[in-house]
Parts: C-alpha cells; structure tokens; sequence
C-alpha cells in the first residue's frame, strides 16, 4: 500500500490523502540552456534524482570531440609554424573549443588547409558528413603573409565525458595529443524546495538548469540521461527474479 499521509476522520479512523502525480514544467528554454521543475516528489527524491541527473549529464552523455590532430611543420607542442601568430600550444588550446555534433556512430577525419594573410576560423575546416561544427566562427589562428601556411589533420573520436591528453598512448610521432571533451553539457545545477501536498509540507519540488555546448539540446540531454539512469537501473528491477529458461532444439 503506498500511503504518504493520514488525515484523522470524523468516526476516529484514518483516511489515506495520495499525493498528485509528479509532473514536470519547462519553466525556461533556449537553445543552450533550460529550466525544469519537477514535483511534487517523495520526501528525499529531490536531491536523489538531482544528484543522480547532474552526474549523469555531466559524465555519461555520448559526444564527438577532437582527440588528436597533425600539424605540418610540426613534431610537437612546442614547436612553432612560421607565418602563425599563434604557437602550438595556443592552437591546441583553440582546437579544443570546436564544438562538434555527431551525424553518424564513427570515427573520423577533418582536414583544414589555408593560406594568409587573414585569420582563421572554424568554418575553414573541411568536414566530413559525419559530423557538423555547431559554432563555425571559432577563432582559430591568424596568418600574417601571403607566404604564411597553415595544414591540419584533425581525429575526430565519439567517447563520453573527458579524456585527458596524457591519456592518448601510442600515437605516431608528429600526431599530437588534444584534451577532449566529448559531453555535450556545459554546467548543471539544482536544488530542492518544499512543497505541500495535501497538509503535508515535507514533499519535495526540484529545479534543474542545464547548460549546453550547442550540439544538442538541454532539454533532449535531460531526456536521454533519464534514459541512461532507466536503463542501468532496469537490472535491480529484476532482482529475484527467476532468469530465462533456453530451450534446445
């Protein structure tokens, strides 16, 4: 019997008050940012489920990031590419801010090749239909000569949450670790209010932001961590239960 609470009756017996079923309100939406509430929830579930979505948002969310990339003229970090304002280290850094968003499951290449003088920005890289850069007018580099070159190979790789660049072992000599980040979701926050059900104040009500790079939406990423959460949960459900008999033919 699931009873939240009691009210005293006129012939001294109990009555049981159910609480309303929890629904959920976008309070807020943009392409990169949203703001739910959910509630009213069971006393505690607030910051259960807060917690739980925030870690699953931040950490288990599928993504496309770069996780290498080939500079000609270059051997490593160090190093410097004549005619480039910028240094290695200030590419890679710059690098590492292409947002991209995946259009199949798979690996893949992009290729950037320009000359100057003039800057260089993200939508100069040529991208395979594979993956779609969502904010082309990154800064990338400036060239300063009509002799000045500039000729990268990136790897794209699909992953979840972070991968450090002193992670990536075994890469060919020239081929240069990027720090990737592969979670579509920027910054979450939370927090639980009290709400009243019925005369009972001690229901919860949680307000959740969620912000995002641009590759897909706040609200589709909540969605799809509550799909993550259902699905690694589904085998407690079964706890005790008998399994599948195989039948032989």
């Amino acid at each position: 019997m699931n009873v939240t609470s009691f009210e005293d009756t006129v012939a001294g017996t109990f009555q049981a008050v159910q609480p309303e079923a929890p629904h959920i309100t976008i309070e807020e939406e943009a392409e990169t940012y949203t703001r739910i509430v959910a509630g009213p929830l069971s006393p505690g579930f607030g910051i259960t489920l807060g917690n739980a979505l925030r870690r699953v948002l931040l950490g288990s969310l599928p993504g496309a990031a770069i996780t290498s990339v080939r500079i000609e003229e270059v051997v490593h970090e160090f190093s410097t590419v004549p005619g480039v304002k910028e240094d290695t280290m200030e590419l890679l850094l710059n690098f590492k801010e292409i947002r991209l968003r995946p259009l199949a499951e798979r690996s893949g290449k992009m290729f950037l090749e320009v000359t100057g003088p003039g800057e260089v920005r993200a939508s100069d890289i040529q991208v395979a239909a594979d993956y779609e850069i969502v904010n082309p007018d990154l800064y990338l580099s400036y060239l300063d000569s009509n002799k000045a070159h500039l000729t990268v190979e990136f790897t794209v790789e699909q992953g979840r949450g972070y991968l450090p660049a002193d992670q990536s072992d075994g890469l060919p000599i020239g081929v240069i670790p990027v720090d990737a980040i592969f979670t579509p979701v920027r910054k979450v926050n939370y927090h639980v209010e009290r709400t009243r059900v019925g005369q009972m104040t001690n229901f919860d009500k949680l307000v959740l932001e969620v912000w995002t790079e641009g590759t897909t939406s706040a609200v589709d990423a909540i969605s799809q961590s509550a799909d993550i959460m259902r699905e690694e949960l589904a085998i407690f459900s079964q706890l005790g239960m008998p399994e599948p008999s195989v039948v032989e033919h």
